[in-house]
């Protein structure tokens, strides 16, 4: 299922978990850069660690655009 399909979904629980799980993730960042430790996110197919070095510069060049 593909975000589009889970938004058009019956059950309210369900349509409101996409978002759900984007605060959830922007919780695991803010935490990560508190307490200067990774994360580990999935990109194509694999697991990759991201560094709150990475994540404060990413959070940076969004805060730039």
């Amino acid at each position: 299922m593909n975000p589009q399909d889970i938004s058009k979904a019956r059950n309210p629980d369900l349509r409101a978990s996409v978002q759900a799980m984007r605060r959830a993730a922007e919780l695991a960042r803010q935490t990560a850069l508190q307490t200067e430790t990774a994360i580990v996110i999935v990109q194509d197919g694999k697991p990759v660690r991201v560094t709150a070095d990475t994540l404060r510069k990413q959070a940076h060049k969004a805060a730039a655009k």
